[in-house]
């Protein structure tokens, strides 16, 4: 494990590889057999599904259900929102043939060439499209409505360039898909829902976001407007942590879903679609995590607290274990998950490296002596400071630790965001203080061909316009002409 750890490269050599390292070495995932796609390990699925459990629940209360559509998706369906297939066109992978057969030569198996489809089918990029055909068959009235699912599922977008979570060719996600009777309540509902993304980003993940609006530029595929939370990783640049989409009337007119309205009137449903995926680990990591591994919100975590016997007989294991099994059932009753871990095929050493790589945000080592004293040693990931603590009373002491870290870990990410928030108002400034990477707050006139000027020259998008925040005019930091307010642009992910 210090090999492990000292082969961990560090973020000030090389932040990029830095990640690459963390992801396999903390056991997240690895590369797979198939070009662009990973294998998420047991400890990163277990973060995977805390967040789907957090997500699930937070939707649910909300008044959504969960569904499952297929995954296979007709090549016509595609076509039929001009805007969308020319968004997906490029990533998407197509099904021709339904069957294999034993090659002529005997060496393994090919594809039947009579066994091609009539129509190709898509493995879904996104759901739009079959979740609107099916909707089709479910909605004739208002009473119908509003309509608000949510699928858990995988989607394949064809990606050349791949890094584990961040972007990979099949991914893990949710996508909510929400039919409404009016403009209103659809833009109601993907407003509300970012508003449940950022909440779930900055109370859970102890990330904080951005929320804000995208360019016309940066919208999703078929949106009138794409509301996005953004992040800052460690080393300036931005990651886009979750979209709500409002379709307006686009997708129902696609796959011609009327309704008959109160006033006794036929009218094209309202929509919204909304999402967040496995990319979220990649933020988790890049916000938080040190050279010396992960580090992991208290609410997140696997195992929250670990717990670590210190002993040379027997006799003294034994002591140990009496002292450990209330301790263990008390934090267990408090809804904390917490490990004991006495196993004597691995050294107390090795141990305690491997729980600091894995993020663990508690560590407790008890001793002989600690009995004798009536203490314990207690160990917080994200400081890596070490104490002790009383054994009286430890399973609340560890409780409030667990709160007082999930909340400094977001304050410190919070503050880095803060400190690598600038505010410019000449092209040379936009372009010195972007070199050091962080959120530029600039005046933007407004049109796609200014965007995209600054992006060829600098590799900066427009991250969003922000809906909360400094709403003054000014003059656009590359053009001069009039900008209605400021926008955050950065390098991103």
């Amino acid at each position: 494990m210090a090999k492990e750890l000292k082969d961990l490269t560090k973020r000030a050599d090389n932040y990029s590889q830095w990640y690459n390292d963390l992801v396999v070495k903390a056991d997240l995932a690895e590369q797979s057999a198939v070009r662009g796609c990973m294998v998420i390990k047991p400890y990163g699925y277990a973060i995977w599904e805390k967040m789907q459990r957090e997500l699930d629940d937070r939707f649910k209360a909300t008044g959504h259900v969960n569904a499952y559509f297929p995954l296979l998706i007709p090549k016509s369906f595609l076509s039929r929102e001009a805007d969308h297939v020319e968004g997906f066109a490029k990533e998407c992978a197509v099904v021709t043939h339904h069957r294999l057969k034993n090659s002529p030569d005997g060496k393994g198996v090919i594809v039947d060439p009579e066994a091609r489809l009539e129509e190709e089918l898509i493995i879904r990029p996104t759901s739009e499209t079959i979740i609107w055909n099916t909707y089709k068959n479910w909605i004739n009235s208002y009473r119908d409505l509003p309509i608000l699912c949510n699928q858990w599922a995988n989607v394949m977008r064809w990606e050349m360039r791949t890094r584990m979570f961040l972007r990979t060719a099949e991914f893990l996600w949710q996508e909510g898909h929400t039919a409404h009777a009016t403009k209103e309540e659809a833009i109601e509902e993907a407003e509300k829902m970012l508003n449940v993304y950022a909440d779930f980003a900055e109370s859970c993940m102890a990330v904080p976001v951005v929320k804000g609006v995208k360019t016309a530029n940066e919208r999703f595929a078929g949106a009138l407007d794409t509301y996005t939370i953004e992040a800052m990783m460690q080393d300036g640049k931005a990651l886009q942590s979750g979209t709500s989409h409002f379709l307006g009337q686009n997708f129902a007119k696609a796959f011609d879903v009327k309704f008959i309205n109160k006033n006794n009137e036929l009218e094209y449903v309202w929509a919204t679609s909304w999402g967040v995926s496995t990319r979220l680990m990649g933020a988790l990591i890049m916000t938080h995590s040190d050279d010396n591994g992960l580090v992991l919100p208290p609410k997140l975590a696997p195992i929250q607290v670990v717990i670590i016997p210190i002993y040379k007989s027997e006799e003294q294991l034994n002591a140990i274990n009496e002292k450990v099994d209330p301790i263990v059932n008390k934090l267990k009753a408090m809804g904390i998950s917490v490990k004991y871990d006495n196993a004597d095929n691995k050294r107390p050493g090795f141990k305690f490296a491997d729980y600091e790589l894995k993020g663990v945000p508690v560590r407790l080592v008890l001793g002989a002596r600690d009995i004798e004293n009536n203490t314990i040693e207690v160990m917080r990931r994200d400081t890596l400071e070490k104490h002790s603590a009383s054994l009286d009373n430890i399973e609340n002491y560890v409780a409030d630790l667990l709160n007082e870290i999930q909340q400094n870990i977001y304050d410190k990410a919070l503050k880095h965001r803060e400190d690598k928030t600038y505010v410019v108002d000449t092209w040379e400034d936009f372009k010195e203080k972007l070199e050091e990477g962080g959120f530029i707050l600039a005046h933007w006139d407004g049109t796609t061909e200014t965007e995209l000027k600054i992006k060829e020259e600098t590799k900066a998008t427009i991250r969003c316009i922000p809906l909360e925040g400094d709403k003054t005019p000014g003059k656009c930091v590359y053009t001069g002409k009039p900008s209605a307010q400021r926008v955050i642009f950065a390098k991103n992910y």
